[in-house]
């Protein structure tokens, strides 16, 4: 099978002013050619799959929005190739946006003042969709999420989820072959999260969309991608399944407590207590991972019993977050 994305050594590399302090320094660099070479991506290959949903994850200046500038067309490579559906997107950006739907972010595409349904009727007139085609889609929208009540609703007046909903619609309403989701459940409540992830399971099962997700979300990762992308420092440090990425980390268990007293302040206790473990605490719970090919599970519970009064316990295997977090300070060895 042929890849739908093909990326090969692919560099880019900016140049960047260093600038001076103050006014006078201001003045100068208008004239400076003093210039810095910044490598956003370093050297990146991947193949993506028809129907695949890839989670492409890094910390915050990793690299990830370079690359999906590249792939959509907006930006060029420095060096290396990029292939989307066999056509090279900054030399055929009109062409690969037919093939591409995007949300970024809090940046709606949808106009402000209108009704959803109008939006969706000035892309049907952009994309030069059929009339079969686009009533097959709002069909296919009513079936899979309650948006009649939404589609004769002013923009301005939904709720943040309600525009993400219709954000994510607008973007696959012209049936493209690859949607690029940037943080598309940031700020949602738990409800509404579901239902985002719902609905984009459902419409990359529907129509086999390849679907490229950018998330600092590991809720969004365990519902809807079973291949992950990690990148840092526009290095690729990782790309398979998650199963085998938590492979890596097999002797991690995650030991979760209660205790008596003020939660942050007992959490700080545990900490010290522990010295050298990573020690969190959120809904009630004191949660600490635990390697145990340095310190068995049962030696730290021991210890902690002969410091604290325990009224509750848990063990969990190493959770997605925690391995990624831990890829973000350690690298995979």
């Amino acid at each position: 099978m042929s890849s739908i994305i093909s990326i090969k050594n692919v560099t880019k590399e900016f140049k960047v002013l260093n600038r001076r302090e103050g006014l006078k320094g201001s003045i100068k660099d208008l004239f400076s050619r003093d210039y810095r070479i910044v490598r956003a991506v370093d050297n990146i290959s991947m193949d993506i799959e028809q129907g695949e949903i890839i989670g492409y994850l890094g910390p915050n200046g990793a690299g990830k929005s370079t690359t999906i500038k590249m792939m959509t067309g907006v930006l060029e490579p420095t060096s290396g190739e990029i292939l989307v559906d066999n056509n090279v997107p900054y030399r055929n950006r009109t062409k690969n946006a037919q093939n591409i739907g995007v949300v970024f972010g809090q940046r709606s595409q949808l106009w402000w003042a209108l009704p959803l349904i109008e939006s969706f009727n000035i892309l049907k007139d952009i994309y030069q969709i059929g009339d079969a085609e686009y009533n097959n889609m709002l069909e296919m929208y009513r079936s899979l999420a309650d948006i009649e009540p939404l589609l004769h609703k002013p923009v301005r007046q939904m709720s943040l989820g309600q525009r993400t909903l219709s954000d994510i619609l607008a973007a696959f309403l012209h049936d493209p072959k690859i949607v690029f989701l940037d943080e598309p459940t940031i700020g949602l409540d738990v409800s509404m999260k579901a239902k985002i992830r719902g609905l984009i399971h459902a419409l990359n099962k529907e129509k086999n969309t390849t679907v490229i997700l950018t998330t600092h979300d590991m809720g969004d990762v365990d519902a809807l991608c079973r291949r992950i992308v990690i990148i840092d420092s526009g290095k690729m440090l990782y790309d398979n399944d998650i199963e085998h990425l938590k492979g890596f980390f097999g002797s991690y268990r995650t030991l979760k407590i209660r205790v008596d007293g003020d939660l942050s302040k007992q959490s700080e206790a545990v900490r010290r207590e522990l010295s050298g473990l990573p020690v969190s605490c959120n809904d009630e719970w004191i949660s600490i991972l635990v390697d145990e090919e340095k310190a068995t599970v049962m030696d730290v519970l021991n210890q902690l019993r002969n410091a604290f009064t325990i009224r509750d316990m848990q063990l969990e295997e190493i959770s997605t977050e925690e391995v990624i977090k831990k890829i973000y300070e350690e690298g995979v060895k």
